[in-house]
């Protein structure tokens, strides 16, 4: 999902803040590595993690004050649309 820029741009306009891409995007895979490293005293402390973190992208709001509620509304209206498409007699 975070290498689609376009949707990437749409969070931070929804959400009105910055959304920050990192250089290693398994982020999942490199907390469990983090964690078992710092349990071991393979990392001093959280400095040292922080240090390799870095920053690939940042997307910043776009989008006027009353464009992101639109889009909100708009989006739980397309989701209000799917409810009760599928018949659950049918198998």
């Amino acid at each position: 999902m975070i290498g689609n820029n376009t949707l990437m741009q749409f969070q931070a306009d929804i959400i009105g803040v910055p959304v920050v891409r990192p250089v290693v995007a398994e982020t999942t895979a490199l907390g469990a590595a983090y964690a078992a490293g710092l349990a071991v005293g393979f990392w001093g402390d959280l400095d040292e993690l922080r240090a390799n973190w870095q920053e690939d992208s940042r997307w910043t709001p776009q989008m006027g004050e009353e464009e992101p509620n639109r889009q909100m509304l708009n989006w739980k209206k397309a989701v209000t649309k799917t409810f009760g498409w599928v018949d659950e007699d049918v198998v």
